[in-house]
């Protein structure tokens, strides 16, 4: 039977009060796109779930530095002067008690404890412990809530990223920003309500741009991925002799056929589409200046370093990110891959805490100062962290660390978390977390929280079960926040 064999029937009161419904609807859509200056409504794909946040909020968006590779905990944050003491000497079986290794440790004969070769020490008022390999990070002690007790289920790269990133190891459910847009909807209407940025030549595992899919909600709240260059978003540019006139008559005609079809079908995917090409053509705008940095004056750039002058650097995307935020853009993701460090990690480490030390502290300083830091959430970490035994040969100067998801570090700035504050801890081995554990759902529930939303309350209803980002866990750890 075809689709539209239906309007030939004689149609029922529910039938006709549907089909006149919709159609008004998408009359009201196509009269939204074509007033280019009209504030979002409801009507809007845009417009999120949520009429207000379940419970007062206190940030209106997420910046998430996602270190993707597992940062060694024990090299940064972690400080175990025990595990340096026994440093060569075999993981005690009662410490382990029997945990699954990844393929890359468990044929070893032995698993050498590794202390760390780097200095660590107290800062701030709070006393923070951190590495050498983060001075400036280090400056920011105070500001910082450090959750050192955080665990994974997953063991691998895949996993573990796209856990952290959609609440469910298993492909295909939507990302963290997607429900975000979802919930919550856009700020403004010129720029997608989820942005994705990527460090440039750090790709040592891949990441594929479903981290930042919607999965099965409206397409219109996946992420889009700015690129460094001439064209950092692809096809947004209007072809060889199709003026901004010719694009926008040819929008307005399409929209109208578009309209018809949504009338017919009733299918929201269609307004979906039609959505995303007005966003896009007012991204032919709206992008170009918000990834022009000319700008910004000199002491920003002293600020975030002079790496922040290179399109697709760290820094430069920590400071795109403060204009994204600027301009209400609602989670930003930042990936900075290149932390795996099997072997040589030593070395590694130290270049990957260079390249986002000064930055990450630059950005919330940045934040600071003009007042944002009070309703925008910094989130930093990585998918787990690393092993507290070598992998592979352990000498005086070098050794490698394997996946490890039973414990790891991760901090959180700004928006009413507590500044100065250590939550959690491990074992003197650096091994087991042994108080006030928090899971990455516990971390998503909370990250939700601070933004109004109840975790179990942002739902969407696919193949006959409700679906959210904490699936059926997560517990908000309230002694996170101030």
């Amino acid at each position: 039977m075809s689709p539209n064999q239906h309007v030939n029937f004689e149609m029922n009161r529910r039938d006709f009060f549907g089909r006149f419904g919709l159609g008004l609807g998408g009359v009201a859509l196509a009269g939204l796109f074509r007033s280019q200056a009209a504030p979002l409504k409801a009507a809007s794909p845009f417009a999120g779930l949520l009429d207000s946040t379940h419970i007062p909020a206190r940030a209106k968006r997420i910046i998430y530095l996602f270190m993707s590779g597992g940062p060694s905990q024990l090299d940064l944050f972690d400080y175990k002067p025990k595990l340096n003491q026994m440093n060569g000497e075999d993981l005690p079986a009662s410490i382990r008690m029997g945990q699954r290794l990844t393929t890359m440790t468990s044929n070893q004969a032995r698993l050498p404890m590794a202390g760390s070769i780097f200095k660590f020490a107290q800062h701030g008022e709070s006393g923070q412990w951190m590495s050498e390999l983060l001075p400036y990070t280090a400056k920011m002690a105070d500001d910082l809530c450090l959750v050192k007790s955080l665990h994974t289920e997953a063991i691998n790269h895949d996993p573990a990223i796209t856990f952290f990133q959609t609440g469910s190891q298993m492909a295909g459910r939507p990302s963290f920003g997607s429900w975000l847009s979802y919930g919550l909807g856009s700020a403004n209407e010129n720029l997608p309500a989820f942005v994705v940025l990527i460090s440039k030549d750090r790709i040592d595992q891949p990441l594929y741009s479903r981290l930042w899919g919607n999965g099965f909600l409206p397409s219109i709240h996946q992420g889009v991925q700015f690129r460094s260059g001439k064209e950092p978003v692809l096809y947004l540019k209007n072809p060889d002799g199709i003026s901004s006139e010719g694009r926008r008559k040819m929008l307005d005609r399409l929209a109208e056929l578009n309209e018809l079809q949504f009338r017919d079908l009733g299918d929201p995917e269609i307004n979906s589409r039609v959505a995303q090409y007005e966003m896009a053509y007012r991204m032919q705008t709206s992008v170009p200046e918000v990834m022009d940095i000319s700008g910004e004056p000199a002491s920003v750039f002293e600020l975030y370093g002079e790496e922040a002058r290179k399109p697709g650097t760290f820094a430069a995307n920590c400071l795109l990110a403060r204009r994204l935020a600027e301009r209400n853009v609602r989670f930003i993701q930042l990936y900075h891959p290149g932390w795996d460090h099997h072997g040589g990690l030593p070395k590694g480490i130290k270049n990957q805490a260079k390249d986002v030390d000064q930055a990450s502290y630059a950005l919330i300083t940045d934040l600071k100062a003009r007042g944002m830091l009070d309703d925008t959430l910094v989130v930093w970490g990585g998918e787990f962290g690393r092993t507290n035994y070598s992998q592979g040969k352990l000498t005086a100067t070098d050794y490698g660390r394997d996946h490890h998801g039973r414990c790891f570090t991760g901090w959180i700035a700004g928006a009413g978390f507590k500044g100065g504050f250590s939550y959690g801890g491990t074992d003197e081995f650096g091994y087991n977390v042994v108080e006030n554990p928090v899971h990455v759902h516990d971390l998503q529930a909370t990250l939700l929280y601070a933004l109004g939303i109840e975790h179990e309350k942002l739902t969407f209803k696919y193949q006959g079960r409700r679906y959210r980002l904490t699936d059926v866990a997560g517990n908000v750890v309230k002694d996170l926040l101030g």
